[in-house]
């Protein structure tokens, strides 16, 4: 498989396309996906989202349609989920997500089986209810990836200060299920550069030194 970032919208929100003989799929949909699959010419089999924080679902609406491909994700969306409730109660942010619909509901599994492609999923709540990771992915001559979503970063880890967010929680999330991995493992997170499990565990404020 092979792996290509694009990053889009105001928070500047990564997406990934996966691709291979297998089929292509993209990981979240920041403001911009659909026009940067247009001019790739990529037609996808499927739209997995990490998560439904707005910034990550922008385009879901719009791709699920045109490319008449089924949406995954932890759950249905709320404007709970999305953070559209927060946003313009206490920010006055008034954000509206075009609906779109979760064909294919991700809790309680931890695998999918998306065409010819096999994912494993890490439920790792703490930064919203519903995050998940996905993989690692085995990438063509280039190890593997977790796509990450907003839970860990390079030198980081998602905000928990949103509702429903819980520090403790996702930390133990970190170190019960990302930490265990291989840690040449490549991490493309949702927002930022890519990391990888050895460098986060060794150099992450977050998660050393407790």
């Amino acid at each position: 498989m092979q792996v290509e970032r694009f990053t889009g919208g105001y928070f500047q929100t990564n997406s990934y396309l996966l691709t291979g003989n297998e089929g292509a799929i993209l990981f979240d949909a920041p403001e911009g996906a659909l026009s940067w699959l247009a001019t790739l010419g990529q037609e996808i089999d499927a739209l997995v989202l990490t998560h439904l924080h707005y910034d990550h679902i922008i385009d879901a609406a719009a791709i699920a349609r045109q490319h008449e491909c089924p949406v995954y994700a932890h759950s249905a969306p709320t404007a709970d989920l999305t953070l559209e409730t927060v946003l313009r109660d206490a920010v006055g942010w008034p954000v509206e997500i075009e609906p779109f619909k979760v064909s294919h509901p991700l809790a309680g599994e931890s695998a999918v089986r998306i065409g010819a492609i096999d994912l494993a999923i890490l439920h790792v709540p703490g930064h919203s209810p519903d995050s998940l990771c996905f993989g690692p992915v085995p990438l063509d001559g280039d190890g593997s990836a977790l796509i990450g979503g907003d839970v860990l970063f390079r030198d980081g880890i998602g905000r928990t200060d949103f509702p429903h967010g819980d520090h403790a929680l996702l930390l133990a999330g970190i170190r019960e299920k990302l930490f265990v991995l291989p840690g040449d493992t490549r991490v493309l997170p949702g927002h930022g550069p890519e990391t990888t499990i050895a460098t986060e565990m060794a150099s992450n404020p977050f998660l050393t030194g407790e």
